[in-house]
């Protein structure tokens, strides 16, 4: 009898001090700095706004040019060898050929997107597969599920859904990175890339539930 008093005092003692060190973590970690907040500061923030001239025609463009949707039917828009015709996307007017540049875009009522950065030569007709090979740097929310658009696609596995999504693009170092900037978290990044030419942020909505994808104004 003794013994197996013994043994649970000593499972109790061993359970508090679990316990007691985790507590200690979890007040450690919240004192550290998040990355994505003190990197932040390395980039040049850029207040985006979306290029009509590349949208496809089932994407609307608020008039100020920070929001895109689903519209159907499509929009009859003049013929333009920048505008995506098979591909649903549209780019940010920012063309980046050097540097380090960071921009937010609201995620949270959208509900399957790609978003990330492409070359501005890529194409924009036919059959396209979003890939570095071709081009793209991009993650994926569909059906639920979160990936990162390499060759194969690479599955994501996030803490929580993001309701602010950061992106930051470091030319030089062949770098782009994506960040939950609810909690500062890092889900995912490509890195050492091979850049070339003029790259441009890259959005991207499935159907016309898809949702609104909102590029945040920054300060």
């Amino acid at each position: 009898m003794r013994e197996n008093e013994q043994c649970t005092k000593e499972n109790e003692q061993l359970r508090r001090e679990i316990e007691r060190k985790k507590a200690q973590f979890k007040s450690a970690w919240r004192e550290i700095p998040l990355y994505a907040d003190w990197r932040k500061e390395e980039f040049q923030t850029v207040n985006l706004t979306l290029d009509s001239a590349t949208a496809h025609p089932a994407l609307f463009l608020s008039e100020e040019g920070r929001r895109v949707t689903w519209q159907e039917p499509c929009q009859e828009l003049p013929s333009c060898s920048q505008r995506f015709v098979s591909l649903p996307c549209v780019l940010g007017q920012l063309h980046v050929s050097s540097g380090r540049y960071f921009w937010e875009v609201e995620v949270q009522n959208a509900h399957s997107w790609d978003l990330g950065v492409c070359r501005n030569n890529v194409a924009r007709n036919g059959r396209v597969t979003m890939s570095p090979q071709n081009g793209f740097w991009a993650i994926r929310l569909y059906d639920g599920a979160y990936w990162g658009l390499t060759s194969p696609e690479t599955s994501l596995t996030l803490k929580e859904k993001p309701c602010r999504l950061g992106v930051f693009l470091d030319y030089e170092a062949g770098d782009v990175s994506f960040y939950n900037m609810t909690d500062g978290s890092h889900i995912f990044t490509f890195s050492k890339q091979n850049f070339y030419g003029v790259l441009r942020p890259l959005f991207r909505l499935w159907s016309s539930d898809s949702g609104p994808l909102i590029i945040v104004q920054m300060d």
